[in-house]
């Protein structure tokens, strides 16, 4: 049986995603906290990039079916345990930790874009040839899926990262008041993503054209 290109190259950025990318972005939120002076993530084995433990099989399969389907990665990891309570700065430790994993997935895009970038810049310099082909797309949709994680990890709905980060910025009393909107985080989240997707969309190619210099 032939394995479609496109699918394959899917399979495989899905692949690099679980091994990758989601144990970046969970260890960086990890270091972040540990840092901050809160070892809960530390003890429990979680200040790692070893991706068996950071690994959600739910989550992870997830990913594999929506990125085979659809195209766009829904998926998530094992979320890293942290104790604000430990966390120097307060509140302002909380932010750092939050956007620490979204930040770690923009950085890893962008590592990802410098070899697409110049390539772009010397398409003389690309060989030719299906193997070549298959390894830039790959490349570029693992860098499109990272984008894709760190935009909507920081879309302020919980339990997303973004809304950790938003609560931080608020003063006690709003956020205490805002967190009763916590038990219809999916709801809100699926609202979101049907209302507003197509803003999400064009914001993921925007940041995707300003790293490949387009």
């Amino acid at each position: 049986m032939v394995i479609d290109e496109q699918i394959l190259s899917r399979l495989v950025a899905a692949a690099i995603i679980i091994l990758v990318a989601f144990p970046v972005h969970e260890f960086s939120h990890a270091f972040a906290a540990y840092r901050l002076g809160d070892s809960t993530a530390r003890y429990q084995g979680r200040l790692t990039l070893n991706p068996i433990a950071h690994f959600d099989p739910l989550g992870g399969t997830i990913l594999v079916i929506s990125t085979l389907i659809a195209g766009f990665p829904i998926g998530w990891a094992k979320p890293t345990p942290v104790n604000t309570y430990n966390l120097r700065g307060g509140r302002r430790g909380d932010i750092i930790v939050s956007v620490a994993g979204p930040l770690s997935n923009l950085l890893v895009a962008a590592i990802v874009a410098i070899p697409l970038r110049l390539l772009l810049a010397n398409p003389g310099a690309i060989p030719s040839g299906p193997g070549i082909d298959f390894v830039l797309d790959t490349a570029e949709y693992f860098m499109f899926i990272n984008i894709v994680l760190m935009v909507f990890n920081l879309l302020p709905i919980p339990p997303l990262d973004g809304w950790h980060a938003l609560l931080g910025f608020l003063d006690p009393r709003t956020a205490y008041n805002l967190r009763q909107f916590e038990q219809y985080g999916f709801v809100l989240l699926l609202l979101i993503v049907v209302a507003g997707g197509r803003y999400i969309g064009d914001l993921v190619f925007a940041i995707e054209r300003i790293l490949l210099g387009l």
